[in-house]
């Protein structure tokens, strides 16, 4: 049992050595000329390390004759500052935050303050990131985790125990102390909860999804698009288009607007478009699907037979100077808005 326990301690404490060193050797990594190689460097904690030009938007914090403060064990606390609609101060642990697993490291914490106006069971989501400023690559590499913090009045101070290693911080061939200054940063954004969600159904053989359409006077008909009345299938209205002096007579969908109350979004069809025999079964049909834009008149078009095999009477299509042409909606696509 006694080798059981210490061989368990011997992995626990190889484990955070590794991590440590994981870390520790990926940013020196990108700090000794290979940056554009680890752009995104990730530890076994979870912490996410990414280069970026831009400052931060919400705080910079610079401590000149930073060497001075190295080993002190308590914190800087920063000035008050406002960010996502709270006020904050930034809490640096230079020598680490022991108690939070930062031996060996610089922590860095954001501490929301000032919480007395707010109600009673107050809590604050936010999404956090932490910034350490390198004179050497002149970038700031961030520090996150991906996860939701979650402020309330029993946890006010969150941040990163492992911010960056010491060996590393200190190292002044890094260039993260550009002539013993150290700079850093915080980005605090609200992460608000969703009370809807977009939710897309797929609607398999909708009612009234037949709309047939007779055009009279086909011998007269312009080289131009004709279109026909509008027929609700789904939330969305459509037409049919033709065009009788196409080469092989192409047939048109086109999605239009929607009904009322309805959620405007892009709607998927597929549908059969169909040139009907009048003298028999043998019709001419395509099958067509596509992502229709929201946007009112935007169409698709499939070819059917020649226009000669259209006019020629003993074929069936054309009957007393008339064509049929049919859309039969097979699926089609709803968008609402539903409580999460």
């Amino acid at each position: 049992m006694d080798t059981q326990k210490w061989s368990l301690g011997f992995i626990s404490l190889a484990f955070l050595f590794i991590t440590s060193s994981s870390a520790e050797l990926l940013i020196k990594q990108a700090t000794e000329g290979r940056g554009i190689e680890y752009n995104s460097l990730t530890s076994n904690l979870g912490l996410t390390r990414i280069w970026r030009d831009e400052l931060p938007a919400d705080k910079i914090l610079s401590i000149t004759s930073f060497s001075i403060i190295r080993n002190i064990l308590a914190p800087y606390v920063s000035s008050v500052f406002d960010a996502a609609g709270y006020k904050w101060r930034l809490v640096l642990y230079t020598n680490g935050k022991q108690d939070d697993g930062g031996k060996d490291h610089v922590s860095l914490y954001a501490r929301i303050v000032e919480t007395e106006s707010l109600p009673i069971g107050w809590e604050v989501n936010v999404d956090l990131k932490l910034f350490v400023y390198n004179g050497k690559l002149n970038k700031y590499l961030i520090v996150t985790d991906g996860l939701v913090k979650r402020y309330n009045n029993a946890t006010k101070e969150l941040g990163f125990g492992q911010l960056i290693p010491q060996s590393t911080y200190y190292d002044g061939n890094d260039g993260f102390r550009e002539q013993d200054t150290g700079t850093f940063g915080a980005e605090i954004s609200i992460v608000n909860r969703a009370n809807l969600k977009e939710k897309v159904t797929f609607i398999s053989n909708p009612p009234n999804n037949v709309f047939t359409w007779k055009i009279l006077h086909f011998s007269t008909l312009e080289d131009k698009i004709y279109k026909s009345d509008e027929f609700l299938v789904g939330d969305r209205y459509w037409k049919l288009g033709f065009n009788p002096k196409g080469g092989l007579v192409p047939i048109y969908l086109y999605a239009q607007g929607f009904k009322a109350n309805a959620v405007e979004a892009t709607t998927y069809g597929a549908a059969n478009l169909r040139l009907k025999n009048q003298r028999s079964t043998n019709h001419v049909t395509s099958f067509t699907e596509y992502w229709y834009l929201f946007l009112s008149g935007y169409g698709l078009g499939v070819n059917t037979i020649p226009l000669a095999d259209v006019k020629d009477a003993s074929k069936g299509y054309l009957v007393n100077d008339a064509i049929i042409i049919e859309a039969e909606m097979l699926t089609v696509s709803v968008t609402n808005l539903v409580s999460v």
